[in-house]
C-alpha cells in the first residue's frame, strides 16, 4: 500500500469521498496541510502521546491510531505533558479503569490551562458506556475529542473537523456492521504484531460490559486477513497474534463461512512466519478441529488462553458460560492429551454475586486439577447495564478479599512448580528488547510465553534463537543461548 501516492492521486479541492477508505485518505491529506500550518504557529513540530488502557484489541487499536497521526505529520512523545496532542484509548471491562482514566484527565487539566492549544481525545470502550459522555460534557469540557469502538477508522476525518472548529467533537456509535481495510497503522514492534480477525462479542456474559461497547461480533474477510499477514511478514514481522474477543467463533457471520481452525490452516502456510498465537478462546466454541490442527502444526505457539472464570458448574449457568465445571475439565484433558506441552493460562473472577463457599472451593478445585501455568485473577467489579449488576446477594468485600487471597496464593504456588519443572529444557526464544535493568541482557519469550532473560546482543532482537533454561524466578527464567 503506497501511501504517498494515494494521497498525490486524491483531490483535496473536491468533495470528500463517500466510499471507504477512499474518504479517510482524503481527510489524512486535509489534516496533513492543517497540523502543517499549526507546527509553523507553533515553531516546532506537533507530538503526540496515545496511552492505552485495557486489553490487546485496544493496544491494536492504538496502533491504528499513531499510524494515522505519523501520517498527519505529527511525531510521537512518550511523556503526555510535552505532547500536543494526547489519546486515552479506554477500557471499562473494571470500575477502577474509568477512575484512572478521569483521574489522568484531571490532572491533564492542569497542562491545557498553560497550553490552550493543546489536543485531549478519548476513545474506546470507556467512550461507549452509557452516562459517560454527558459526565464529560459536563465536568470535562475542556476534552476536544470523542470517539468510540465502531468509528475508529474516522480517526483523520474527526480530528479535521475538530481542527475546523473550536469545539468539542462528539462521534459516538451504538453498533456497526462495517470493517473498512488498508489504513495506515504503526506497529510497536518490526518483529511481530497482533492481527484483528474479528470485532465485537455475542456471548453476554451476565457480569460483563464487552458485547455492549464492541457490538455484535463480526469477522473480517480471511483473504483481508492473509493479506495483511503477509505484507506484515515481508516487513519483517516473524509472529503474528490474532485477536477477537471469541477467536473460536470466527467465520460464522461470513457470506462464506468458515471455521477458525480452517483460517489457522491457511495463516501457517505464510512463508517467512514462524509464529501464531491467538486470543481470546472461549470454552463453549473449542471444537476439536481446532484441537487438532494446532496438535499438528509447527508454528501455532504452544499456548493457549482459556478463561474458566469459576469453577461452580452453578455460578457458570448464572454467569450465561454456556459450559458446566465438568465441560470445562474435559476439554482441558483433550487440549493436553493433544499438545502435552501446551502452557495454559485462564481468567478467574472471585466475589460473582452469590458466589458462596462451596463455589468458592469448586473453583479452586479446577485450579488444583488444571494447575494453570498461571492466572489472571480479577474481584468482581459490578459494570452498570449487566445483569449481574442488578442481582441480590453482592459478596461483602472482607469476605471477597480473602477469598482473592486465597486462590491467589494457590495459582502461585501451582505456578511457581510448574516453571520450575521446565528448569534445564532448551527453549526456542523470539528475543524481543534489551533488559531494562541490565543492558548486558536481552529478553525474549518461549512458544509457552515464558518470559527469559540471557546474555545477548541487539542484533538479535526480533530473531528466535535456542536458550536453556537454568533458573526459575517466578515469573521468569534466567538462561544461556546455546550456541
Amino acid at each position: 500500500m503506497d501511501i504517498e501516492k494515494i494521497l498525490s492521486e486524491t483531490d483535496l479541492a473536491a468533495k470528500a469521498p463517500v466510499s471507504e477508505p477512499e474518504r479517510q485518505y482524503y481527510y489524512i491529506g486535509k489534516a496533513r496541510e492543517l497540523v502543517r500550518r499549526r507546527a509553523e504557529e507553533a515553531g516546532h513540530p506537533l507530538r503526540f502521546c496515545v496511552t492505552t488502557f485495557g486489553c490487546q484489541m485496544n493496544a491494536r487499536d492504538s496502533e491504528k491510531l499513531a499510524g494515522i497521526l505519523k501520517q498527519i505529520g505529527y511525531v510521537e512523545e512518550p511523556d503526555e505533558d510535552k505532547a500536543d496532542f494526547v489519546i486515552f484509548n479506554t477500557c471499562t471491562v473494571r470500575e477502577n479503569a474509568n477512575q484512572r482514566v478521569y483521574g489522568r484527565l484531571g490532572q491533564l487539566h492542569h497542562e491545557k490551562k498553560k497550553r490552550p492549544d493543546m489536543l485531549i481525545g478519548l476513545c474506546g470502550c470507556m467512550m461507549q458506556e452509557p452516562g459517560v459522555v454527558e459526565k464529560l460534557k459536563k465536568s470535562y469540557r475542556f476534552v476536544d475529542l470523542i470517539f468510540g469502538t465502531h468509528n475508529i477508522y474516522k480517526f483523520a476525518e474527526l480530528i479535521v473537523t475538530r481542527l475546523m472548529s473550536d469545539r468539542m467533537v462528539i462521534d459516538i456509535w451504538k453498533d456497526t456492521d462495517q470493517i473498512v481495510e488498508n489504513l495506515p497503522n504503526d506497529r510497536k514492534y518490526s518483529f511481530k504484531s497482533g492481527v484483528n480477525i474479528m470485532f465485537g462479542c455475542n456471548n453476554f456474559c451476565s457480569y460483563c460490559i464487552v458485547p455492549y461497547v464492541r457490538g455484535r461480533e463480526r469477522s473480517r474477510e480471511p483473504e483481508d486477513i492473509l493479506a495483511e499477514i503477509d505484507c506484515m511478514v515481508r516487513d519483517g514481522v516473524v509472529e503474528v497474534m490474532l485477536l477477537g474477543q471469541n477467536v473460536n467463533s470466527y467465520g460464522k457471520n461470513l457470506k462464506n463461512p468458515i471455521t477458525f481452525a480452517r483460517l489457522l490452516e491457511q495463516v501457517e502456510q505464510i512463508g517467512g512466519l514462524e509464529r501464531i498465537r491467538f486470543m481470546t478462546s472461549h470454552p463453549k466454541d473449542l471444537s476439536d478441529e481446532l484441537i487438532e490442527v494446532m496438535a499438528h502444526s509447527k508454528k501455532i505457539c504452544k499456548q493457549m488462553h482459556l478463561p474458566l472464570q469459576s469453577g461452580s458448574s452453578r455460578l457458570l449457568k448464572i454467569m450465561n458460560r454456556h459450559y458446566t465445571k465438568e465441560d470445562y475439565l474435559l476439554l482441558v484433558e483433550k487440549i493436553r492429551k493433544a499438545v502435552p506441552d501446551i502452557s495454559l493460562t485462564t481468567d478467574i473472577i472471585v466475589g460473582f454475586p452469590g458466589e458462596t463457599e462451596e463455589d468458592f472451593k469448586e473453583t479452586i478445585d479446577v485450579v488444583n486439577k488444571v494447575e494453570f501455568d498461571s492466572a489472571f485473577t480479577f474481584i468482581y467489579s459490578r459494570r452498570t447495564g449487566t445483569p449481574a449488576a442488578a442481582m441480590e446477594n453482592q459478596v461483602p468485600e472482607g469476605i471477597v478479599k480473602e477469598r482473592f487471597d486465597r486462590l491467589l496464593s494457590a495459582v502461585q504456588e501451582i505456578s511457581a512448580r510448574k516453571t520450575a519443572g521446565a528448569v534445564g529444557t532448551v527453549q526456542d526464544v523470539l528475543v524481543e528488547e534489551i533488559n531494562a535493568q541490565d543492558a548486558s541482557l536481552v529478553t525474549g519469550r518461549t512458544s509457552q510465553n515464558y518470559i527469559v532473560h540471557f546474555a545477548g546482543s541487539p542484533s538479535q532482537i526480533g530473531s528466535i534463537v535456542p536458550v536453556r533454561l537454568d533458573e526459575s524466578r517466578g515469573f521468569y527464567y534466567m538462561g544461556t543461548q546455546i550456541i
